[in-house]
């Protein structure tokens, strides 16, 4: 009997604003990129799952026969997936054999770990016993239980949904998911991997609970404050209330959701349109500026990466992920060559890339493999 052979990819992603926002309630805007994450598989005889990733010298083996499976340390991503959709009534009693390709930067801020998951997800849901193709957003909140639910992780829920609908999204997760799509006039961007490594889950808590906590405390002061609805202009009655770093995280925050507000304004006037590249450029910029000062999540390198890359010719640019280290990128629609020379004059590792469609699939008939059902 022959059985399907499934290819799916996902790319990567930026966050353009709201970087360190989703997981307190507000609203991000992201961009799919031209990064791109492949798994093939194809269903074997037994309940031998295999997935092959040569990219880093590793393989994931682990058997079916026992559900839900036991994890075998943290983050283990290839079996919570398994788990998630066997809760959601999916069904495997057959083997998995996969290899995984991709050149998205590995834990660098550009969600290699998302966009690996969302394609796991959308071949297992498409290798069960009883086969669905799932839609993007299915597949988003999926892999945000596989990911952050399942294992109590800070993050929030921008990674998965970038990545699975593309292109620029602008999504609000509180009080109810809000999702718009848009297509506006981009050019190029140069992603810049520093090669250091980051503590994400690090980073995240301190920044998350730190401001939770400030949040926390300021409701109790006054109850009619908001992350969402406080004017930046009426914190400063708090400055004499909070320690120095608080008041500085709150202000850096409540500046980024504005920023925000003011791109997100930019891109529906020019959603089909010529965008404004300079504006675009300086609100990237003007982010960055924050999450340097107030989140303090950047380090020297990815500085003066980002000034060389300034100095290049772009028009603007920020660090992209949770920080402390990983990447940068900047917005280079006119000399992207020149950008990435100068990032990589810094130490940077350059990708030069463009906004990209969410995740795909396609279906082959492969080979008849004796003892499979198909």
């Amino acid at each position: 009997m022959t059985t399907p052979t499934i290819t799916a990819s996902t790319p990567g992603r930026i966050c353009l604003f709201g970087e360190h926002q989703d997981y307190l309630g507000l609203p991000i805007i992201a961009a799919a990129i031209s990064c791109r994450i492949q798994l093939t598989a194809e269903r074997t005889a037994g309940q031998r799952v295999h997935v092959k990733l040569p990219n880093i010298g590793h393989s994931e083996e682990f058997d079916l026969t026992a559900l839900p499976l036991p994890y075998q340390h943290d983050r283990d991503y290839f079996r919570s997936a398994v788990n998630v959709l066997v809760r959601t009534g999916f069904r495997f009693s057959t083997g998995i054999d996969g290899e995984v390709r991709g050149n998205i930067p590995i834990n660098a801020g550009a969600s290699s770990s998302s966009a690996l998951l969302i394609t796991w997800l959308s071949v297992l849901s498409q290798l069960a016993d009883n086969p669905q193709l799932l839609p993007p957003a299915q597949l988003a909140e999926l892999a945000y239980r596989a990911e952050v639910l399942e294992f109590g992780e800070p993050g929030g829920m921008m990674d998965h949904y970038s990545t699975a609908v593309g292109g620029v999204i602008y999504l609000e997760s509180q009080p109810a998911i809000h999702l718009e799509s848009y297509r506006p006039t981009l050019g190029t961007f140069v992603l810049g991997n520093s090669q250091e490594p980051k503590d994400t889950i690090g980073i995240l808590g301190r920044v998350k609970y730190g401001m939770l906590r400030i949040a926390k405390q300021l409701t109790e002061l006054t109850p009619a404050f908001s992350l969402q609805t406080t004017p930046i202009t009426a914190i400063s009655e708090y400055r004499d209330m909070l320690p120095k770093d608080d008041y500085i995280l709150l202000k850096g925050t409540l500046a980024n959701r504005d920023l925000l507000r003011e791109a997100l304004t930019l891109l529906r006037a020019s959603n089909g349109s010529l965008l404004d590249d300079a504006q675009f450029g300086r609100l990237l910029t003007e982010h960055h500026a924050n999450l340097r000062d107030a989140q303090r999540i950047s380090t020297p390198k990815i500085d003066r990466m980002l000034d060389a890359a300034l100095g290049a010719g772009a028009l603007g640019g920020k660090i992209n992920g949770s920080g402390g280290g990983g990447c940068m990128f900047a917005y280079a629609p006119q000399k992207a060559e020149q950008v990435a020379e100068a990032i990589e004059r810094e130490g940077g590792r350059a990708y030069i890339v463009s906004v990209d469609v969410g995740t795909t699939s396609e279906t082959y008939p492969s080979a008849v493999r004796e003892g499979v059902n198909g």
